[in-house]
């Protein structure tokens, strides 16, 4: 008997690439940005690193920044931006304040229109609603 390799197409539909119920999300948005991920095969990690922004006299951090993903095989950190429209400006300023202090470091920014484009051209017809 022999057994042929399963297709990459068929291992992607395959439920273990289906997010856990179980995972916390900050955000439903994150949950379905991680199946995207995973659908297309790419290994993640949620929140894995909180890079400080800030430090004290003493050298302590007082103010940080975690990315949501990171994917290993390509070193990229992404960050989910589906805020309230009043609220990306204090988190744009967070994540300029990183790419000074850490310029070597991947990060990709996924605004609220670039999710919804993303998510429409996958036929998910899901809005991602502000987080407050």
């Amino acid at each position: 008997m022999t057994h042929q390799a399963p297709s990459e197409e068929s291992r992607r539909r395959h439920p273990s690439f289906v997010v856990s119920e179980n995972a916390q999300f900050a955000h439903p948005s994150e949950r379905v940005f991680a199946s995207l991920l995973s659908l297309y095969g790419h290994d993640w990690v949620y929140e894995p690193i909180e890079f400080p922004l800030a430090w004290d006299c003493d050298g302590h951090p007082t103010r940080g920044f975690r990315p949501d993903f990171f994917l290993p095989e390509r070193h990229l950190f992404i960050e989910m931006t589906v805020l309230d429209q009043r609220l990306v400006t204090k988190k744009n300023q967070k994540i300029r304040q990183f790419r000074e202090l850490y310029p070597e470091v991947e990060l990709i920014v996924v605004y609220q229109r670039d999710f919804n484009a993303l998510i429409r051209r996958h036929g998910l017809h899901v809005t991602a609603r502000p987080a407050a």
